[in-house]
């Protein structure tokens, strides 16, 4: 019989690297470190307490996922994106976010909707306390708790690429400019939710996803 295990120093390998790209993963995604960011796999290893090695495999998946940037002489950022970039992101969001608000649409029962109303009133509460990351990591935890609805896992996983390239230019952008009324678009689609109104559910998603971008970008 084949063995299926691994070996107890494989095992420890794979978690600890696994561990590291998780933690970045999310750092990045929800704002919490700076566009243009210089990071080293050693700094990475050290933070973490991991040796080279799951240091390096996770910024390598990170890289591929544009979630990071590697030059040709090895130097490692977090994205700097420029007004073009946002605007090519913003398009992408436009086209798969709506069809996957349309495709939940048969399964948003009053229990996702009371979901979803708790989670835009802690958006409400990051936004009064100025709290960039709390703000990003709320708002795409109330469009990710729609389009789990979808179960359309491949067509999430690229607008969860798409928002993991858009982290950490999105808090540079809300550190940089006030924003009142962060939750108006939440509410129409809250209300489209609500009244089984597809059209208007994809008007309002397709509207969230770009004014907002192109406002800060602008």
């Amino acid at each position: 019989m084949i063995a299926t295990t691994l070996p107890a120093g494989a095992e420890a390998g794979l978690a600890a690297h696994e561990r590291v790209y998780r933690t970045l993963r999310g750092r990045i995604m929800f704002g919490e470190v700076d566009p243009g960011l210089s990071l080293t796999i050693r700094g990475i290893g050290t933070e973490f307490g991991v040796s080279m090695t799951p240091a390096r495999e996770a910024v390598r998946r990170l890289a591929a996922e544009g979630a990071l940037t590697l030059s040709a002489s090895g130097r490692i950022t977090t994205p700097n994106l420029g007004p073009e970039r946002i605007e090519e992101l913003a398009a992408l969001r436009a086209l798969l976010e709506p069809e996957l608000a349309s495709r939940a649409l048969p399964r948003a029962h009053m229990a996702l909707i009371d979901r979803l109303r708790a989670i835009n009133g802690r958006i409400g509460e990051h936004v009064a306390k100025q709290d960039i990351a709390g703000y990003i990591r709320t708002n795409l935890e109330f469009h990710r708790t729609i389009y789990l609805r979808a179960q359309a896992p491949a067509m999430l996983a690229l607008v969860e690429t798409v928002w993991l390239q858009l982290g950490p230019t999105m808090r540079a952008l809300y550190m940089a400019r006030t924003r009142t009324d962060l939750q108006r678009h939440h509410r129409m689609i809250l209300a489209s939710l609500a009244a089984g109104d597809e059209p208007g559910l994809r008007l309002a998603v397709r509207t969230d996803v770009t004014q907002g971008l192109k406002m800060l970008a602008s």
